[in-house]
Parts: structure tokens; C-alpha cells; sequence
């Protein structure tokens, strides 16, 4: 689907969500306030947020959709990051204000006088949320907007959190028992955990993450897949918003390859990852394999035995001797967990040189990027 296609069905759903949560919110705070009762009016602002949450995805889709300029060659889709800070901001504090309120209403109860009329609304509420979820979350699917997929997560939320308010209606019209202020503590505490969820989403989103696992491991085989190609190391993925990933990935070659032949390999893996991922691999780096001397072979055999016995090593890579000059490199990856990252480099640098004295070493400490 083209930028402009999956824009107009954004803006769209968004739109068919505004217009129903304004109509709940309507019917919600009329009912919720002739009946008394803080849990509808509680659930009428949660659907306010939703609709002003749409309004701001139309907002943060129209501004990312605009085209890349001399400014910025990589465009403005991470602008869906920034208008979903908004709307996290909109929903912690509808549901810190919900929860203050609530909590005044345990403390000075109010009792709600229910009518059939609230009853029908409320359920009807239930039913509009249910099937306006999963229609958002389809469309959101559809075009990868990860917006639309939270909204339709959030609207199956509210479905639920009105079934909630009609169950507590329904006890106290039973029993006589009020539950009201709390199902309002309730939703409070919905909406200020699916702010911090979206939150911490977004957080991810705007600082960078860890690929998802069986992305990174798809790329690498498509990677490894050319005839060319011994291995893929490194592999560094940066989202500039839902329709552009610029990533970067180093492989290893045979060191009897030529610059022509290195150049036609790097084309064929760039076009393949774009073919099968929509990735776009900015850089692909080389790392030369020695393959025609056998006591290089032996050579990396010791050197890995050493290098691996240690637990928070993860790999080692990108391993190439200049027999001729007396210089080898090669490439360490230990775990961020591991308690001294640095004075652990310091021990395998020491091992790899006394194994080897007579021989220079580059040893490179290589972050964990991927899986």
C-alpha cells in the first residue's frame, strides 16, 4: 500500500472513531448526570479521550506523510512518535483527574438513581465499543499503523470497562449495595496503566529498540541466502517512522573476492532485504574470511576456544589474519549483563596476546544489537 493510500485510511478510521466516541461521550454524560452516577460520567471522559486520541492521529499522520525534503532526506514519520506523546499526556491525566475524583466520592458518597434509559445506553456502549474495536484494530493491521492498532486495543478496554459500570448499575438496583466511586477507581486505574503502557511504548519507539527477534533472524537469512555470503553480523535496524527502516548489517566474505564482485553482492543482498523485509540496508560491511591458508584456520580454532569459555561472551566474528605482517582482528560481542563489560575485553585481549604473542591484535568490543 502506497504512503497516500495508507494515509486516506488512517485519517478515515479515525474519523468513523471521532464520530463515535462523540456520541457516546453525548449520550454517556447526559444519562451519567441525571442519574448521578460518577462511573458514567467517569466513562463518558474516557471516551472524550479516545475521540481527542483520533483527532491527534489525523494531526501526527498528516504531518508524518509529508514528503522528505533537503532537511529532512529521511522524512517526517517519526512525527506519529511525537503526536502519541500527546496523546499519552491526554490519557494520564484524564485518568489521574478519574482517580481523584473517585476517591472524593468514596470518601463523600453519592447515591446514583439508575432508570432503563441509562441501563440501554450503557449496554448499547458496550456492544458500539466491541464492534468499533476490532474494526480499528483490523484497519490498523492493515496499513501498519500502530496507532490505530492501540486505539482498537483501547476501545475493546472501554467495552470492558462499560460492561463494568452496567454490572455495578445492575447490583445496586439488586441489592441496594453501591459500587459506583469504585468501578470509577477502576476505570481511573485502567486509563493511568494503558497512559504508562503507551507510554513506555513510544519511550521505545523515539530512544530506539532491539529489533523484534524474528525480524532480525528473517533479515540475516535473507542476508546469508546469497551464494556470496559466509555470514551476517551486526545487524543495526533505526525506524524513521511506519513506512521508512533504514538498517545496516555486516557480512562475511571470502577474501578471494574482487571489488567488481563484492559491489554486485552488496546490490543483490540490499534488493533481496528490500524485497522480502521493506528494509532499506543503507550500509552492508565486509569482513574478509580467510580461506586459503590453513594455519590461519587452526589459528582461529584456538583463539575461539579461549575467547568462548568465557559465559558472558556471546560471539566472536569478523575474525582475518595478514599472515605476512603479523596482524589479526576480529570482533567480540559480550553480554550487557555481564558485571564488568570493559575489564572482561581487557582479560580476552590479554589471553588472545599471550596465545599468540608474536602476532598485533585489533580487537573490537561489539555491541548486542540483534538476535
Amino acid at each position: 500500500m502506497n504512503p497516500d493510500e495508507r494515509e486516506r485510511v488512517i485519517v478515515r478510521t479515525s474519523i468513523i472513531g471521532i464520530v463515535a466516541n462523540v456520541l457516546l461521550v453525548a449520550f454517556k454524560a447526559v444519562v451519567g448526570l441525571a442519574s448521578n452516577s460518577i462511573a458514567i460520567v467517569l466513562d463518558a471522559v474516557n471516551n472524550l479521550t479516545d475521540a481527542l486520541s483520533s483527532v491527534i492521529t489525523i494531526i501526527g499522520a498528516k504531518l508524518a506523510g509529508k514528503r522528505a525534503n533537503r532537511a529532512h532526506p529521511l522524512g517526517y514519520g517519526r512525527y506519529e512518535y511525537l503526536s502519541a506523546l500527546v496523546i499519552v499526556a491526554i490519557v494520564l491525566y484524564a485518568g489521574i483527574t478519574s482517580l481523584i475524583e473517585s476517591v472524593r466520592k468514596i470518601i463523600e458518597p453519592e447515591l446514583a438513581d439508575y432508570s432503563a434509559v441509562t441501563l440501554i445506553v450503557v449496554a448499547a456502549a458496550v456492544v458500539v465499543k466491541i464492534v468499533l474495536g476490532r474494526y480499528v484494530s483490523a484497519k490498523g493491521k492493515q496499513v501498519g499503523s500502530g496507532s490505530l492498532v492501540a486505539s482498537g486495543k483501547d476501545a475493546l478496554f472501554d467495552a470492558a470497562i462499560s460492561a463494568s459500570v452496567l454490572a455495578a448499575a445492575l447490583i445496586y438496583l439488586a441489592t441496594g449495595v453501591s459500587l459506583e466511586a469504585y468501578v470509577g477507581v477502576l476505570i481511573s486505574i485502567v486509563i493511568v496503566k494503558a497512559g504508562i503502557d503507551m507510554l513506555r511504548e513510544t519511550l521505545d519507539d523515539i530512544l530506539g529498540s532491539r529489533p523484534d527477534p524474528d525480524l532480525a533472524k528473517g533479515v540475516k537469512r535473507t542476508v546469508c541466502a546469497d551464494p556470496e555470503v559466509l555470514g551476517a553480523y551486526d545487524l543495526l535496524l533505526d525506524s524513521y517512522g511506519p513506512d521508512l527502516t533504514v538498517g545496516a548489517v555486516h557480512v562475511e566474505v571470502p577474501d578471494t573476492m574482487t571489488a567488481a564482485e563484492i559491489d554486485t553482492m552488496t546490490r543483490r543482498v540490499q534488493a533481496a532485504v528490500y524485497e522480502e523485509h521493506r528494509i532499506a540496508l543503507a550500509t552492508v560491511g565486509i569482513y574478509s574470511r580467510n580461506t586459503t591458508d590453513n594455519a590461519v584456520v587452526e589459528m582461529l580454532s584456538e583463539i575461539t576456544r579461549v575467547v568462548m569459555a568465557h559465559d558472558e561472551v556471546l560471539q566472536m566474528h569478523g575474525f582475518y589474519t595478514d599472515v605476512a605482517n603479523k596482524r589479526a582482528s576480529f570482533d567480540v560481542i559480550i553480554d550487557f549483563a555481564a558485571k564488568d563489560r570493559e575489564g572482561l575485553y581487557r582479560q580476552i585481549v590479554g589471553e588472545v596476546q599471550a596465545l599468540y604473542p608474536d602476532y598485533e591484535f585489533t580487537i573490537a568490543l561489539d555491541r548486542d544489537l540483534s538476535d
